[in-house]
């Protein structure tokens, strides 16, 4: 597999679009059950993504940002971890996160703005959705170095877009982590557009990958869209950080089918012509046309896990809404460890004021 020692540019790639495996000696060591747990949770996923987008439709949850056409970059990214490593995930991460352990039904709760939807059960190592762009680089790397001062053997992986590249906080994190050789992930996924910004307007650059060069960090770009791909070169790159050898940055070249979130019309900035161009290397159509050359997938269990992931959805919904309502005072609770004393002057008004509607 071409790009993970950094020395070229060129795409990584295992499965062709059609599902043909381009060269056997690549293939991940992964079980048929392995696989088929990938295929499944791109499945869970891409249902999860959908009626999340309906649900804000009817208004059961506030603004969604859409993940189909990335569960590949996700899904094999997250698969190739352990489970004490760390994901700092941005927005559009449901997939990796619930892979490393998040449950729907709190991802739920996040975007219905409730508080709990940050806080992960214990045990399970993912930091809260970071809205703003970029930030949460810097932190991903800092707890790498913690964990390397440490002497813990866990990997930290951050996921950010193509549009974070232009932030400051990008490069500041890339400088620190390979200065300081942090166990750290850099896992960009380009998905073609920063809300409406094309790649083109975002760098010069041929790739982004090949921005690690500037850092002293191996760079490797891997096509987003195949799955076993992603996970080869994740795990490569986590084997390397484990090893003491520093951070990579990966550049998933994939696309965002959908729109940038559930207040964006992608129709304003780019062609039904070119959205169709990239449904035809749709992630999970590919992977599913490899297992069904390998004999591992089935019309029938194809409904079978359709089945499956509609139901599991259902059931995180269910729970969610089901959550009792939110204490008004639980807005001042949760930022500070030790509440300032305009924000408790304010907190004790509300009660007061809550007591005397009662």
């Amino acid at each position: 597999m071409p790009n993970v020692t950094g020395t070229s540019y060129a795409m990584a790639r295992i499965l062709s679009p059609d599902g043909t495996c381009e060269r056997e000696a690549d293939l991940p060591d992964l079980s048929p059950e392995q696989m088929l747990a990938m295929y499944e949770w791109m499945l869970l996923m891409r249902t999860f993504d959908n009626r999340c987008i309906t649900l804000q439709r009817q208004g059961r949850i506030g603004t969604y940002p859409p993940l189909q056409g990335q569960e590949a970059a996700q899904v094999g990214s997250a698969f190739a971890l352990e489970k004490d490593d760390w994901i700092f995930p941005s927005y559009r991460d449901g997939a990796a996160t619930a892979v490393h352990g998040q449950p729907l039904d709190q991802a739920l709760l996040y975007w219905m703005g409730r508080e709990e939807g940050t806080a992960v059960p214990p045990g399970v190592n993912v930091f809260p959705n970071c809205i703003p762009i970029a930030t949460q680089i810097p932190h991903a790397v800092g707890a790498a170095w913690a964990a390397k001062l440490r002497q813990d053997p866990v990997v930290t992986i951050v996921y950010f877009g193509d549009g974070a590249t232009s932030e400051g906080d990008f490069h500041e994190g890339a400088n620190f982590a390979a200065t300081f050789q942090a166990p750290c992930i850099l896992f960009c996924q380009n998905n073609q557009y920063a809300i409406s910004m094309p790649v083109s307007r975002q760098t010069s650059t041929e790739t982004i990958a090949q921005k690690a060069a500037a850092y002293g960090m191996p760079g490797v770009r891997v096509d987003g869209n195949d799955v076993l791909a992603v996970y080869q070169v994740t795990k490569e790159a986590a084997r390397r950080a484990r090893a003491g050898e520093g951070p990579t940055l990966i550049e998933a070249v994939t696309y965002r089918l959908g729109a940038h979130t559930t207040v964006d019309d992608p129709s304003r900035y780019r062609s039904e012509d070119e959205v169709a161009s990239w449904a035809e290397h749709d992630p999970i159509v590919r992977f599913r046309r490899f297992l069904e050359r390998q004999g591992h997938w089935s019309p029938a269990l194809e409904e079978e896990l359709q089945e499956k992931t509609r139901r599991q959805v259902a059931e995180a919904i269910q729970k969610a809404e089901a959550a009792p309502p939110p204490r008004p005072e639980e807005i001042f609770d949760y930022v500070y460890a030790e509440l300032p004393p305009h924000l408790a002057e304010q907190k004790n008004s509300l009660l007061a004021s809550l007591k005397e509607d009662d």
